[in-house]
């Protein structure tokens, strides 16, 4: 993990609002092992059961950021907070529609309006999107003329209702150059958290979890290029958090413009090289024809509640859904993506960003850790 504290003050004071999704948990942890932010506040709408984060310096406040009242309420006594860390979006609406783009707006403003006010040693706001900023994913798709290592000055995609160009243009508007920002990348993300939308360690956890149970083979349901080729990048959470630290706190590429950084692990990979490595972690049935193109994984996991129940009570683990970790229209999605969807680390290497992980360690990593946390057997 990367170590900033010596550098820094110790009176930093983080809010992370979106605590308990898969970077927000990651991103508290990392501050409350670092001496020099004194306090850390964890906004969400719901807790996070059973916690993990447990620390004198930890407080959680649970906020329906949507509500303009209730946020003023929980945040107008938050005068100490010098860093904000924006983790999280709303998902009610597909995301290239009005709508997601006015939900999503509404929350930021929502707690911006409620904190610039009084939060009068702001140093920092840093926001997470996405690699999806570079693309539509509305048809029709022209794959050639794709660019397939988008970096970060990648002109927006005129024709998208983009949620993410909202927020950073919300946050140059209520900043106006005060306060210094950042906006962050990932691809797909890489961790552990029952309250993701888009989970991908959890989909695949479950799917696993259940192919062993019912003794199912450990298919790949998706498209040949997409198994064969490089498709999309992995972002490790933990990188992903210390990225977010790192530029929050790096004098040297603070801007009151806006600093925009692709939040990637670095070396691409294949599905079909790290599929075998990660069933055989899962000690799942691996067939020889692991690709099967007419597999979709919201069919074939469809009514398997119950399954999943007698899962968690054989094994003894923490109460959850199938809803609560897998989302099986996202794997069916993702492992169908119509092109590629890779970015540059140029910017960040060039400027010192050491940190890189392999995708298949991170997938291996991740696992381990649910274990532990006894989300999956």
């Amino acid at each position: 993990m990367a170590t900033y504290g010596s550098k820094y003050s110790s009176n930093n004071v983080a809010i992370i609002f979106g605590v308990t999704g898969l970077v927000g948990k990651e991103l508290a942890r990392r501050l409350l092992l670092e001496t020099s932010w004194k306090k850390v506040y964890g906004i969400a709408r719901n807790p996070e059961t059973p916690p993990t984060l447990i620390s004198p310096c930890y407080h959680f406040i649970s906020c329906n950021l949507l509500n303009p009242l209730e946020t003023q309420k929980k945040l107008s006594g938050l005068q100490d907070v010098t860093h904000v860390f924006w983790v999280t979006w709303a998902s009610q609406f597909p995301s290239e529609t009005q709508e997601s783009c006015e939900q999503n707006k509404a929350m930021m403003s929502n707690a911006l309006n409620s904190m610039l006010s009084i939060a009068k040693s702001l140093k920092h706001v840093s926001l997470q999107t996405g690699t999806k900023h570079y693309v539509s994913l509305q048809a029709p798709f022209d794959e050639e003329k794709l660019h397939y290592y988008y970096h970060e000055e990648f002109p927006r995609m005129s024709r998208s209702l983009n949620f993410y160009y909202a927020l950073e243009d919300l946050l140059m508007e209520k900043l106006s150059g005060k306060v210094s920002w950042s906006v962050h990348r990932p691809g797909l993300l890489l961790g552990s958290s029952v309250r993701s939308f888009y989970n991908f360690m959890g989909s695949l956890c479950v799917y696993g979890a259940i192919c062993k149970h019912l003794r199912l083979p450990f298919v790949f349901g998706g498209t040949r290029k997409c198994w064969e080729e490089a498709y999309i990048d992995g972002s490790d959470a933990r990188l992903v958090a210390d990225q977010h630290i790192w530029a929050a706190t790096n004098s040297d590429i603070i801007s009151t413009n806006g600093q925009a950084f692709n939040s990637i692990n670095g070396p691409s990979f294949t599905w079909k090289e790290v599929w075998p490595i990660v069933g055989k972690k899962l000690g799942v049935h691996v067939p020889q024809d692991m690709l099967v193109e007419n597999f979709w994984f919201s069919k074939a996991m469809a009514g398997k509640q119950e399954v999943w129940e007698e899962i968690v009570e054989e094994n003894g683990l923490v109460h959850t859904t199938v809803e609560n970790l897998a989302n099986w229209e996202f794997l069916d999605a993702l492992f169908r993506f119509p092109f590629k969807l890779m970015g540059s680390r140029d910017k960040v290497d060039g400027l010192g960003f050491a940190a890189r992980y392999k995708t298949l360690n991170s997938i291996l990593y991740w696992i381990d850790c649910m274990r532990d946390e006894k989300l999956i057997p």
